[in-house]
């Protein structure tokens, strides 16, 4: 028993991610899988952050992070310096996060030569071999740092899709769409074919790619461009969901026209125990004492917000439904949808609602202006539905715990995951607010008759039974998928097969 405690870790995994959480919680949760898949063999992880200088995630880094294995440790860099972006409008979200990765490079470089210095100045018995790169996929620009190494033996790089097959497959063949698409995709009157995937309006493809003028856009094809330097790439889904865009890239790959691509998913958060807020575990309580698959729930992410007239139609919505529901991060309304993920909390949130809106709902509705622990709400008996912003981490809690959706995508790649839940695995419904007589998701309205209608259809009828067939069917394949001889625990064995030989 004593030497299993002095046994230092031999096989060493240096991750990169990005200043968001949802994707900080990914990767290390694919860290977490590696070690308990493979507790015979000593891993150790070290996990690399960079920060936003608006962020303010003191609130939940202790719990989340103190939680994790003591073989996984976590490096967080100084927040980058944004002022000559500070009255810059046109710098979008994910222009901002490719940018504080940009900005912390020379901090990325000194804590990969620190690590290396730790690493090859071990003692024989006590080897620590660096093997693999793991990166998340707006890190992109680390794979060049890894070719410079100064190590004998370079470890292999890899990227860490914490998204769909299909965007994965869509930005591997962006570079060619740039050079076949004469217009903004939003205008291209054809389909976009995306290799293995359904065809989509140019309009449901991320936000980055919306203006090709843009330095979102100009970052977006630099990052795809540079997947290609990648020994392989890690991507979070499962062959059974998205089997075309597999075999697609798994073809692609034969051919070595793309790196090797390894589905390892469904990676999802294993509990919500990583929050300080204590009054997003009172939903629960209140989810008891409700019938069984009776409550929709309602939470648009960490980061997403609502205009004041969209907030207005939703809660009226969800009143002239006549169902139960759980609302959760109710927040200030905004014009842009992604303004909470840059911003403290503010106002009280509930006090932009309808008046007379909460004390009318009370008997059916719970409303949470804070987080919920959103893993065991999906999983609990009385929640039938969750309309959802999409976001790719919710897409497959939803799958994991067999939750049929409603698609209200917000921003970032949330209109391709909803076409791909929507009208590719039909395990949601949405609004019919993307017709092509309509703007961005964003610039309308959906109305609140059309709310109460989605719902009623979603958790009453035929209709939501099929929809609700089929997610059974997918949450049960997603249970096999990562069991002992599942696809992706197989996929997952071959690759620290590989790095394990590279520490002997």
């Amino acid at each position: 028993m004593e030497e299993e405690k002095e046994k230092t870790p031999t096989t060493h995994i240096v991750l990169v991610s990005i200043p968001a959480l949802s994707h900080q919680i990914s990767i290390l949760e694919f860290a977490k899988r590696l070690l308990n898949l493979h507790k015979e063999h000593c891993f150790h992880v070290t996990c690399i952050i960079p920060t936003l200088p608006s962020q303010n995630n003191n609130a939940s880094k202790p719990f989340f992070f103190d939680s994790l294995p003591p073989n996984v440790h976590c490096i967080f860099l100084p927040p980058v310096n944004f002022d000559d972006l500070r009255n810059d409008p046109s710098v979008s979200l994910e222009a901002q996060i490719s940018l504080a990765v940009s900005r912390s490079m020379p901090s990325i470089r000194e804590a990969l030569n620190t690590l290396i210095t730790t690493t090859t100045t071990t003692t024989s018995s006590n080897k620590n071999n660096l093997v693999a790169l793991v990166v998340d996929a707006i890190a992109h620009e680390v794979l060049h740092l890894s070719k410079d190494l100064e190590l004998k033996l370079k470890p292999l790089s890899y990227i860490y899709f914490a998204c769909s097959a299909m965007l994965l497959s869509l930005c591997l063949h962006s570079p060619n769409l740039d050079q076949i698409v004469p217009c903004e995709f939003r205008d291209y009157p054809n389909l976009i074919q995306i290799p293995g995937c359904i065809s989509v309006h140019g309009k449901n493809l991320p936000n980055s790619v919306q203006d090709r003028s843009s330095l979102a856009y100009k970052l977006y094809l630099q990052r795809c461009k540079d997947y290609f330097l990648a020994d392989g790439i890690l991507v979070n889904s499962f062959m059974e969901m998205e089997e075309g865009a597999f075999k697609a890239l798994l073809s692609q790959s034969q051919e070595e026209a793309n790196p090797p691509v390894y589905g390892i998913g469904p990676i999802t958060q294993t509990s919500g125990h990583h929050h300080r807020n204590n009054n997003g575990w009172e939903c629960l309580k209140w989810l008891d004492n409700q019938p069984s698959n009776s409550v929709l729930y309602v939470s648009f992410g960490s980061g997403g917000t609502l205009s004041q007239e969209q907030i207005k139609e939703l809660a009226l919505g969800l009143e002239l439904s006549g169902h139960r529901f759980l609302w959760v991060n109710v927040r200030e309304p905004n014009d842009k949808a992604y303004a909470s993920y840059l911003s403290d909390e503010g106002a009280d949130p509930l006090s932009f609602l309808p008046e007379g809106f909460v004390e009318r709902t009370k008997e059916k509705g719970l409303i949470l202006g804070s987080w919920a622990p959103q893993i065991e709400v999906l999983g609990h008996g009385s929640v039938g539905a969750f309309l959802s912003h999409c976001g790719w981490n919710s897409v497959l809690e939803s799958v994991v715990k067999g939750v049929p959706m409603i698609a209200w995508p917000l921003f970032a790649e949330q209109r391709t995951n909803a076409a791909l839940v929507t009208d590719a695995l039909r395990i949601s419904l949405k609004p019919n607010n993307d017709d092509d007589n309509k703007n961005n998701n964003n610039d309308c309205v959906v109305l609140k008759e059309e709310i109460a209608d989605l719902v009623k259809r979603l958790m009453e009828g035929s209709e939501g039974e099929e929809v609700r067939r089929r997610m059974e069917k997918l949450k049960e394949a997603a249970a096999c998928a990562i069991m002992e001889h599942g696809s992706s625990t197989i996929t997952l064995s071959k690759l620290a097969l590989i790095w394990k030989s590279m520490s002997n």
